[in-house]
């Protein structure tokens, strides 16, 4: 029954729609009742002045699975071989920079792309490089080098309201459907914790039921100025289907604003950093806390020395605002801080034992995480992990009782890529690299350095901190 009513929501029904939302008593735009003409213009001239601006992305993969010689669990313990798959991935961007060639789409998108293809609405096919990626918003920013590209020009999406109408563009599901437009409207704003995704920490989606299928990642949402309003980037399903089942996520223009200028100026983001573990407030802890209302977020630990420690924060503080801005939830405090920057001075107003309280707090730098610039695929085998097939931090004593480990300096692998010599090798989550070689590690930067000399496929002697004890490890150079 629910796809019969969705079959019967046709053009128009939704034509009588919009012309009575232009046209209600007392609005302004009910002085003047608009035509069907000039709502159907309204349409296709947002869609003229983007689809120039949207592209086609094909990223080439080498894709390496296992496989199973017939009987062999009788006649060998041998790892089983791999072999080697090409595979291809869809997707959508968006020139955000005619003169310089960049292009906006998502992470997932390129992500191991041995080569990236784009395609341009004028069908010209060019070879495009990787910028800088940011797998923590899933952004990524491309380059390519050609004449007479269309940018498309970027709105406000603090601007956009529920309910507003707005245009998806890309390349569902083949590059024969390139430049699809598809028509819907702001369902929500600020949506958070809806996606179970690899590597994605901050999440503040628009909410959209224009249709958005696989291939249309990376693609454009605009509004009915030709604005580029988000980049759409996921779909909610009941889990059998891949397909549009009217609830898409775009991230909002202004939190890739942030991103995309500190990928195309650094290679990789910055965030701010301020210090505390929180939680939404629940309406249990709030009754406890007698506050009235539900919204904030609630400090469950403050970092020592931590610009939120030095301010005078505690446990069980419940953060209100930020400047002016009243903080919803836990999601919604993590995304402004991080869209900060290092040394940003920011207002916070929390509540404590019956009273409000407020300091000015200079954000600090977020830990660093080793990031990896995008080079050529021969020489690191993922863009999360680097040439050991490691991703590693700074190693703090906040951090090191954390994972119970006797090293007070080094860097932490955070992650192992399950298909590195690493993984093989038997490095873990948790481990702390203090030795490349005869080279002693004390951060990130002396792990950056003593790698240099060494060449892809090189073996590298590794030692580790592992709880109370250190191991060797030989590892090859990717």
């Amino acid at each position: 029954m629910k796809n019969y009513l969705y079959r019967l929501t046709g053009a128009g029904s939704v034509l009588i729609l919009v012309m009575g939302l232009l046209a209600t008593p007392g609005s302004a735009a009910g002085q003047k009742k608009a035509s069907a003409r000039e709502i159907n213009n309204a349409f296709v001239s947002a869609a003229s002045l983007a689809s120039p601006a949207v592209v086609t992305i094909v990223s080439d993969r080498t894709i390496r699975r296992s496989y199973r010689r017939p009987y062999s669990e009788f006649w060998s313990r041998d790892p089983q071989p791999e072999r080697e798959y090409r595979g291809t991935v869809l997707g959508s961007g968006v020139i955000i920079d005619a003169r310089r060639g960049h292009i906006i789409t998502n992470y997932h998108v390129v992500e191991d792309a041995d080569e990236i293809r784009v395609i341009l609405v004028d069908h010209r096919e060019l070879t495009a490089e990787i910028v800088g990626t940011d797998p923590a918003t899933d952004l990524a920013v491309i380059k390519v080098s050609a004449k007479d590209l269309t940018a498309l020009k970027m709105g406000d999406s603090d601007d956009l309201r529920v309910g507003e109408w707005v245009l998806a563009i890309g390349s569902p599901f083949s590059e024969n459907l390139e430049h699809s437009v598809t028509a819907g409207i702001v369902s929500a704003k600020g949506r958070n914790n809806v996606l179970s995704v690899r590597n994605r920490r901050y999440e503040d989606f628009i909410q959209t039921d224009a249709a958005i299928n696989p291939g249309n990642s990376g693609g454009a949402l605009v509004n009915l100025d030709g604005q580029l309003v988000g980049i759409n980037t996921a779909i909610a399903t009941d889990g059998l289907s891949r397909s549009n089942a009217g609830v898409g996520f775009a991230i909002p223009i202004n939190l890739v604003k942030r991103i995309i200028t500190d990928l195309i100026a650094d290679g990789h983001v910055t965030r701010a950093y301020l210090g505390v573990t929180i939680q939404d407030l629940e309406p249990g802890t709030a009754k406890v806390f007698d506050l009235d209302q539900i919204t904030g977020a609630v400090i469950t630990r403050v970092v020592d020395d931590s610009p939120a420690d030095k301010a005078g924060l505690r446990e069980s503080d419940v953060i209100l605002k930020v400047d002016n801005i009243n903080i919803e939830g836990a999601s919604h405090l993590v995304n402004i801080i991080s869209t900060s920057r290092p040394g940003d001075k920011r207002k916070l107003t929390w509540f404590r034992k019956g009273k409000t309280r407020s300091a000015k707090i200079t954000l600090d730098e977020l830990p660093e995480i080793e990031v990896v610039l995008n080079e050529p695929r021969s020489r690191r085998r993922d863009s999360d992990y680097g040439e050991m097939g490691l991703a590693v931090a700074d190693l703090d004593d906040r951090v090191a009782r954390r994972f119970r480990v006797a090293a007070r300096s080094g860097v932490l692998v955070i992650d192992v890529d399950p298909r590195s010599d690493a993984a093989r090798e038997g490095i873990l989550p948790g481990d702390v690299v203090v030795r490349i070689g005869d080279d002693k590690v004390e951060d990130l930067r002396d792990y950056r350095k003593a790698l240099r000399p060494y060449r892809a496929g090189q073996t590298v002697l590794v030692r580790v901190a592992r709880g109370d004890g250190f191991l060797f490890f030989g590892v090859e150079k990717s």
